[in-house]
């Protein structure tokens, strides 16, 4: 024997007691080496250190000689002493993750001075996960810790070591993946910054197109063309036409043609351009899969057709849809850089910190978007991921800043300042306006989820023809009112100035026009209600957040003037005590503003956020508390009358896999009460199973991963083995065996657990027969002797052999916390080592909606009676008749396609549909995809033609 070798053994039997000294008797199992308690072991001496430090530096001069990558472990010497027991025990977590993504090699009892390609490889291919699948958070960071091993290991050799020392190319690698995040951080910031910047220019001018045009240069809006003018005295901006009628048909067809356009491109190069996103993005945050969603041609569309919906008149906002378009800018320049392309976790922070940048550029508050990222988007929201958000923020506001898209030095045109205190009796007034919001944001998410049910129901093949009709119907009424037919973002600015040293729009400041201007407001107020209520949700890009403001902002104006007409009418009364002679008493553009954040926190749910929004929006601390008060009686109200803001009742409307984490529930149950028990498994002993049973298996269902058990009879839990790993298994057997029988029999436990002589496991993707050695690169696995001529196929290195499992009796809750902070795909559940069956999110969610449907409370009462309930589908059902009948004569009468009156019995309507090819990905997305699906009870049902 060598003395290398000698040296070696004796490093390994040391290592070997100190590893028995350190197991407890508690943790000694029946199937170990180790068969009773290890006791009495002596400390290790000054002596005994000073013999291991002597070995350990022979053993470091003299290089031991290693078997060839194609041999197999059968090739080994009889020096070679594992350091794990050769019995069947089950690993700590620890060694889950060595053992799960095989980068551990038992040779010798050390990890490999080098990595075969081949892991890194097998990461990559097992990491690739399904389309509306959900991320295993325990297993991502599992190979997130391989990854970085890995790279560990490839810095320690000489290429980045000079004898022992670092070099100077190891610094410098260090020193640039410490600061790759925040050039990601910079380069995605900088690109939201310009592109929120070029999509206010051009909205502006789609707003303004439609009303006339500059004639100095026709590229320029209103604004810009009237630079330096007095208000009112602009000779460069001309109207189309001197005959009203005639600019009344233009304005209307302008709106037509964007809405028409941009409802084009979203449905032929990108149906998830459409809408706002904001649900959507916490669930992809969550971990959620929607492969597309985030993709470039999605960031194209969005940034194109959101300018048109605008510009087109709908009463939709940019607010909403620029948390997606910033999202897609991280997602899309992220993946240039392999450290997040390849780890979700990191790729979870980059777009936590693009949706507060989104946030950011829209409203021109970058610590408000940190906040909305923190209270509404993301989950997890670490410190680091804090700072991140923070950084882009920041850039992303400074560029749009340089880049002064309004040449005001704003970042939105709806920035205001406020110079005037408010007084404590105002405080009444405040509170009216909370209660306003919170019963504005029910109101409107009750009827929208009602409006989006029978969009899905009946309109779903008409989405384009919906689309023209609203923006048809939008400009043939705001044509008539002043406060309807400018941008909302022009109108929240118009309502929120002063009187003194503002321009008088509208005649908002002037008493003798004081009465006309409150029923105006008061028409433009339940108009705008209504029309936002149809709008939000048809396929064009459209968010909620700012006609929720504009919506807010008129009925806050209204109340503002009202106060100001009670205060001139009793300027002596005890109750306006506090104000002074010959200073205005009250603001009305105040209550504009309080108004708009009353109905913001109304609508999304959300408190701290708003006010800093506010806040940055005026810069006046003197209104913190009155925007505090507001928000505060806002959130009570909506709290009382329901759960969640249209973002989390969307979600559960579409059925995605999504556990809110601000919810609170108590069910009371044990989770073997929803667990599924009748389960599809992978069988080890006896026959085991063979190709063809794998193969028949996998395309009997759907299911994302499958337990690993001893035996059906017993089901004995052995790990767990997903259904991505399990895909590749085969994928890479076939590719490395031309041609598998179907009898060929399938391993999934190592070769130490089959009888092959209690040998240690290498791991590797193992194809062959004792008979016949399999090809270069890959381990040889012996099989039974009465299977000594088939092949087989070694799936152990991908099992999970200790998967997340919990007891039958642990309640429900327990169970859901576990999915919200961990975030696991499957919680298996087990009973003395005896599988009982598994439980997903979705499982839970199923059970939730049960629950909460039939005691009418939190979300069942938001979304399924709101849905279903009351008589709701016979009043979708009248209500789709009523439009069918209104096609019918309008076709009868302007187009002649008719042949009879359409009272006719028997005749029958055609309607064109403009969706028959709907895209495949836009209707599993309105489903929640293969795991998301919570059935709410909306039926959808094909367009076809109807007999009255």
């Amino acid at each position: 024997m060598s003395s290398t070798s000698f040296a070696a053994g004796v490093l390994q039997l040391h290592r070997h007691s100190i590893l028995r000294r350190r197991l407890p008797a508690s943790v000694v199992r029946t199937g170990c080496k180790y068969s009773r308690p290890v006791t009495d072991v002596p400390k290790q001496t000054s002596q005994t250190r000073g013999a291991l430090r002597t070995l350990q530096s022979i053993a470091g001069h003299i290089t031991t000689p290693k078997p060839p990558l194609h041999e197999t472990p059968h090739a080994m010497t009889s020096t070679s002493i594992p350091l794990t027991p050769t019995g069947p025990v089950r690993p700590s977590l620890s060694s889950r993750v060595s053992m799960a993504m095989g980068s551990r090699s038992l040779e010798a009892g050390e990890l490999r001075n080098t990595v075969p390609d081949e892991h890194l490889e097998e990461i990559e291919a097992i990491k690739r996960y399904e389309d509306f699948t959900t991320i295993d958070w325990v297993q991502d960071a599992a190979r997130a810790q391989l990854r970085r091993r890995l790279k560990e290991r490839q810095r320690h050799n000489g290429f980045w070591v000079r004898g022992r020392v670092a070099g100077w190319r190891r610094k410098l690698s260090e020193a640039y993946d410490a600061g790759q995040a925040w050039i990601v951080v910079s380069l995605i910031g900088t690109c939201i910054g310009l592109n929120a910047a070029f999509l206010n220019i051009i909205t502006e001018w789609l707003s303004d197109i439609k009303r006339g045009h500059c004639t100095t240069a026709w590229y320029l809006n209103e604004s810009f063309c009237c630079w330096g003018s007095e208000h009112g005295s602009c000779n460069e901006w001309k109207t189309w036409t001197s005959f009203g009628p005639a600019n009344y048909i233009i304005y209307i067809l302008f709106s037509v043609l964007f809405a028409f356009t941009a409802a084009i491109l979203v449905k032929s190069f990108a149906p998830y351009a459409a809408g706002s996103g904001i649900s959507e993005i916490k669930c992809i945050i969550a971990g959620f899969i929607m492969k597309g969603f985030l993709g470039w041609k999605t960031l194209l569309i969005k940034s194109i057709g959101l300018p048109l919906a605008i510009g087109s008149g709908l009463c939709v906002g940019k607010e909403g849809p620029s948390v997606h378009y910033a999202v897609c800018t991280g997602n899309v320049i992220s993946r240039l850089f392999g450290k997040y392309r390849r780890n979700a976790a990191k790729m979870r922070e980059i777009l936590s910190a693009c949706a507060a940048a989104g946030v950011a550029v829209a409203f021109g508050s970058p610590i408000g978007g940190v906040l909305f990222s923190l209270e509404e988007m993301a989950p997890h929201f670490p410190l680091k991921t804090m700072w991140r958000s923070y950084f882009c923020a920041l850039v992303a506001t400074a560029v749009l800043a340089a880049m002064n898209p309004f040449r005001t030095g704003q970042l939105v045109m709806f920035q205001v300042s406020y110079d005037r205190d408010w007084h404590f009796f105002e405080v009444v007034f405040f509170i009216a306006l909370g209660i306003f919001g919170g019963l504005y944001g029910e109101f409107v998410i009750k009827w929208n989820l009602r409006a989006q049910a029978f969009r899905k129901r009946y309109l779903k093949q008409y989405a384009i023809s919906e689309v023209v009709f609203l923006a048809a119907i939008t400009a043939v009424i705001c044509w008539w009112n002043a406060f309807l037919r400018i941008d909302m973002t022009e109108a929240m600015e118009r309502l929120f100035r002063e009187c003194e040293g503002g321009v008088d729009a509208h005649g908002l400041c002037e008493p003798s026009h004081r009465w006309r201007i409150i029923f105006s407001l008061c028409i433009a107020c339940i108009i705008r209600l209504f029309l936002v209520i149809i709008s939000y949700g048809c396929k064009v890009p459209a968010g909620i957040f700012v006609p929720s403001m504009a919506i807010g902002a008129t009925f806050g104006r209204m109340v503002g003037i009202l106060v100001q007409a009670l205060h001139e009418a009793h300027p002596d009364s005890r109750f306006f005590a506090a104000c002074s002679p010959d200073v205005p008493c009250i603001t009305p553009g105040t209550y504009a503003f309080l108004g708009a954040a009353a109905a913001l926190s109304g609508i999304m749910h959300i408190t701290v956020s708003v006010v800093v929004i506010m806040f940055e929006l005026t810069g006046a601390l003197t209104y913190i508390l009155p925007t505090m008060i507001v928000v505060g009686f806002t959130k009570a109200v909506t709290s009382r009358l329901a759960h969640g803001g249209i973002a989390d009742r969307m979600i559960w409307f579409n059925g995605f896999p999504y556990l809110d984490s601000k919810g609170e529930h108590s069910f009371g149950i044990p989770i073997s009460q929803i667990m599924i028990s009748d389960l599809t498994v992978l069988v080890v002993s006896g026959n085991g199973m063979t190709l063809d049973e794998v193969e028949g298996m996998l395309k009997g269902n759907k299911f994302q991963g499958f337990p690993v058990v001893k035996d059906k009879a017993g089901k004995m839990l052995l790990g767990y083995l997903g259904r991505t790993e399990l895909l590749y298994g085969l994928e890479r057997a076939r590719r490395e065996r031309n041609h598998l029988p179907g009898r060929a029999k399938c391993l999934f436990t190592p070769p130490s657990e089959e009888g092959s002589g209690g040998l240690p496991h290498v791991p590797g993707t193992t194809v062959g027969t004792s008979a016949a050695p399999a090809a270069a690169g890959l381990m040889t696995s012996q099989a039974s002797n009465s299977y000594s001529d088939t092949p087989t196929i070694d799936f152990s290195r991908f099992v999970d052999p200790t998967p997340l499992t919990v007891h039958p009796s642990l309640p429900l809750e327990t169970v859901m916390e576990i999915f919200k902070k961990l975030g696991p795909r499957v919680i298996l559940v087990e009973h003395r080592g005896r599988l009982c069956g598994l439980v997903t999110i979705k499982d839970c969610l199923a059970y939730q909606a049960k629950v909460e449907n039939r005691d009418g409370g939190g979300f069942g009462r938001g979304v399924g009676e709101y849905v279903t309930g009351n008589g709701v589908e016979e009043g979708q059902e009248k209500l789709w008749e009523w439009i069918v009948w209104c096609v019918q004569w309008v076709s009868w009468k302007v187009l002649k396609v008719r042949r009879g009156p359409p009272s006719e019995a028997g005749s029958e309507i055609m309607l064109w549909s403009d969706d028959e090819g709907e895209d495949a990905d836009a209707d599993e997305v309105e489903s929640g995809g293969e795991e998301g699906g919570v059935e709410m009870g909306v039926r959808r049902r094909e367009s076809r033609v109807r007999v009255l």
